[in-house]
């Protein structure tokens, strides 16, 4: 991940600024995420079993209390990126096993776009007016580079597994 190269300051900044105005809550900017997700693909819910217990509806599986650990893991990882804006190659190695545990419980690479556009949808939620075209792109460039280094989790697992 060559961070320096993917985001401008300017950018970094915009993240930054909007990360502040978010990360305060996180499990109610979390729900607005995974609602969207749940919304935009509902097939996601069968991914997500606790004591091999299938959720029967998104509303049961969001306010279940596993799925809100899940929810307050989710938005850790987006703060550790934002927190490491400028070198975010220190992550890969985390990334990439990230990327082998979602392959391993069946998430496939093709929902990442799902989930990068719910992210992005709770972010223009979240911030209101101060989600400018800018704000989205900068978003983007970071989400696609942490999917990327995700994506190399997938691509070390041998076919089969």
């Amino acid at each position: 991940m060559e961070s320096g190269m993917l985001l401008s300051g300017r950018q970094r900044a915009l993240i930054q600024e909007s990360w502040r105005r978010v990360s305060g809550s996180p499990v109610e900017h979390g729900l607005v995420l995974f609602t969207r997700l749940f919304d935009l693909d509902p097939d996601l819910l069968t991914l997500f079993q606790y004591n091999c217990k299938q959720f029967s509806s998104p509303q049961e599986c969001l306010s279940a209390p596993e799925f809100l650990d899940h929810i307050r893991k989710v938005m850790l990882v987006i703060d550790a990126a934002v927190s490491h804006l400028e070198n975010l190659s220190c992550l890969e190695e985390y990334l990439c096993n990230l990327g082998k545990k979602h392959q391993s419980v069946g998430v496939k690479i093709d929902s990442f776009s799902t989930v990068g556009e719910s992210l992005l949808y709770m972010l223009e939620k979240c911030l209101g007016t101060a989600f400018s075209p800018d704000v989205q792109e900068a978003w983007s460039k970071l989400y696609g580079a942490v999917v990327k280094a995700m994506q190399r989790g997938w691509k070390t697992l041998p076919e089969g597994d």
